[in-house]
């Protein structure tokens, strides 16, 4: 029986995908390394650091990696609060507020910095839904790994096998898979080129899993 839900974040709850592109790059342009869409997009749903290291060891950069996150952070930061046409993801609003109203455990656990989620749940008051965040930076592993999940379910105070973890990426969809969680696999429009293959269940629109209809697909599983 469904009991929490472990929600991702950027692509799931808001689109900060396009300016997080934006600031990478701005970013790239900084470090004078050319970085491929190809080689942006493999990185998708992983921490910055893990992402910076990867660049560092490619480019044979001598920089620290601590170096280039610092820059990107500080270039998102700057657009984050700068730009207002960021907005929540069409449809979340009301999936949260389903699942909240329905009695279930909601575990934000996200690759973004813990200053980035706070600010977009500051900005669109989503504290009062969620019983914690996790931020992937903090942790020793990045999506793929399932560390995020595991800690997250645990968190939650249920088993696995009563969780559920919404994704939109195929790092995160692997990191749930590999925590063994049911995963719903959400085809953004925002979300390019990632693998939905080992979602359980794949969805473009949050009213397909509201709790009546998610519970009916989970219960006859």
């Amino acid at each position: 029986m469904l009991k929490a839900v472990l929600f991702d974040m950027d692509g799931v709850i808001v689109d900060t995908e396009p300016l997080h592109k934006k600031a990478y790059f701005m970013m790239f342009d900084q470090f004078n390394i050319k970085v491929s869409n190809e080689l942006y997009e493999s990185t998708t749903g992983q921490s910055t650091i893990n992402v910076c290291r990867k660049l560092c060891e490619i480019f044979g950069l001598e920089n620290n990696p601590e170096e280039l996150v610092q820059s990107k952070r500080k270039i998102f930061t700057s657009l984050f609060h700068s730009d207002p046409s960021l907005q929540l993801i069409e449809g979340v609003l009301d999936l949260i507020k389903d699942y909240y109203n329905n009695g279930l455990t909601l575990v934000l656990a996200s690759s973004a910095s813990m200053l980035t989620i706070n600010n977009v749940f500051t900005r669109f008051e989503l504290d009062q839904y969620f019983i914690t965040k996790i931020s992937g930076a903090d942790l020793k592993a990045s999506k793929p790994h399932p560390e995020i999940f595991e800690k997250a379910a645990e968190l939650s105070g249920f088993s696995r096998t009563e969780c559920m973890v919404i994704e939109d990426s195929t790092n995160g969809i692997k990191a749930a898979k590999s925590a063994s969680i049911y995963c719903i696999g959400y085809n953004s429009l925002h979300s390019k080129n990632q693998d939905y293959s080992l979602a359980n269940l794949v969805v473009n629109d949050f009213s397909f899993i509201f709790y009546e209809k998610i519970s009916s697909i989970l219960n006859k599983k």
